[in-house]
């Protein structure tokens, strides 16, 4: 029978080293440090939750297409709000049903999943739904979207491809499943004609967008150690497609670039994360499971800077805006990070609980969902720097009248 091991569970074991005989070393304390980007609150809204964390939160997060923000509850809200002004578009509300995936959000629908394998798409402008489908599963992660086809992983090992039409199953591939896994499965992405995605076993698989076939599968880590809790090599967070390049990070494994058409490995560190990692055009950005954000560049993985200034406080993976890399926290707290050093540059508390899914960025926008089941919107925009005086001209020098001109003479030859 297989078992999931809570993401808590899982980081307190990696501060204890496994042992009872360590002190768990406390997440470090909040510093202060001078504000270098402002920071505006746009607004705050609830989406089902309460005055309690909900422990489902871990597979629930929000979502932005076409300037409209999307997020669900484990009661069965769905909600969809304005970006800009936080104002309710619409709220769906779904009888008996534990909301445990998602949402996703693109080519103008929207689509989350239930603690019992059901599958709900709706129309992202009116809230309308679509079609709903159901797998032998659990889903606990956001699904990916085209124009023909949604994605989804089951916590079975099963990525499943349905008619984003009529939401029948097309195709579904599968990967063998640990014992013992961390509690959470990875968002596939869809990249030309293939969607990408991590599994519980360390792997990395594409298949075809269409027909569902294997196109490469790649180990990122694999198991070793004495025990089960030694040989956990969960590949559960998001990975990145850049052009004809995936990045992609695990648990107790490695950050790596590997080749989209091969699955071949460009790159690698050995690096332990959980949470993810995210990307900008040049650089990406991992949040370990001790709680280092480290940054590198994608081309050769070269590190760049990291900031161990918010160890162990469970972080989630980051979101990047034009010029910082927002962190969220297991008290509530959101941290900018400054791209290019990695200094903090702001902070602001969303609520008193923790955030577990990441937070989602457009531009210098950051939406945020509590487990309590707050979203807020919060705008970090660079302050404008002085425009810069003209540098004091030297008093104009005293004319003097010209030299004469020597005089020429037409059609004569220049000397050699």
């Amino acid at each position: 029978m297989r078992s999931f091991l809570p993401l808590a569970l899982a980081a307190l074991l990696i501060f204890t080293g496994c042992s009872k005989d360590k002190d768990v070393e406390p997440p470090a304390k909040l510093v202060n440090f001078p504000t270098k980007l402002p920071v505006k609150e746009l607004w705050g809204d609830k989406v089902g939750g309460g005055k309690k964390q909900v422990k489902l939160r871990l597979g629930l997060g929000p979502a932005i297409d076409d300037n409209l923000v999307f997020a669900a509850s484990d009661r069965g809200e769905l909600v969809a709000a304005n970006l800009e002004n936080g104002h309710q578009v619409w709220v769906k509300k779904f009888k008996k049903m534990q909301f445990s995936a998602g949402p996703g959000a693109g080519s103008g629908m929207v689509v989350v999943g239930s603690t019992k394998g059901w599958v709900i798409a709706l129309e992202s402008a009116s809230g309308r739904e679509l079609w709903r489908t159901r797998v032998n599963s659990e889903l606990l992660s956001a699904p990916g979207i085209s124009a023909k086809v949604v994605v989804m992983r089951s916590v079975d090992g099963r990525l499943h491809g349905f008619d984003a039409g009529n939401g029948k199953e097309l195709w579904s591939v599968e990967q063998q499943v640990p014992r013992l896994s961390l509690r959470g499965t990875a968002i596939p992405v869809i990249a030309k004609d293939t969607v990408v995605c991590g599994f519980d076993n360390g792997k990395v698989m594409a298949v075809s967008l269409t027909t569902g076939d294997t196109v490469w599968d790649t180990a990122l880590a694999t198991p070793h150690g004495r025990t089960e809790l030694d040989r956990l090599v969960d590949v559960d967070s998001l990975v990145y497609v850049v052009g004809d390049d995936v990045f992609a990070t695990g648990y107790q494994g490695r950050t790596a670039m590997l080749a989209l058409d091969s699955g071949q490995i460009w790159w690698a560190h050995d690096m332990s994360s959980y949470r993810g990692l995210a990307v900008d055009e040049e650089n990406l950005f991992v949040t370990q499971a001790d709680g280092v954000v480290v940054a590198m560049r994608q081309r050769d993985g070269s590190e760049i800077w990291r900031n161990d200034k918010l160890k162990r406080r469970g972080l989630s993976a980051p979101a990047v805006t034009s010029t910082a890399i927002a962190v969220a926290d297991y008290q509530g707290y959101l941290h900018w990070l400054d791209k290019s050093t990695g200094a903090l540059v702001a902070r602001e508390r969303v609520a008193k609980f923790r955030v577990s899914s990441p937070p989602v960025a457009v531009r210098d926008t950051v939406v945020v969902l509590t487990d309590s089941g707050k979203l807020a919107a919060y705008r970090a925009t660079p302050a404008a720097q002085p425009a810069p005086q003209p540098a004091a001209q030297p008093p104009p020098a005293p004319q003097t009248a010209a030299p004469p001109e020597a005089p020429t003479t037409q059609g004569a030859t220049p000397p050699q």
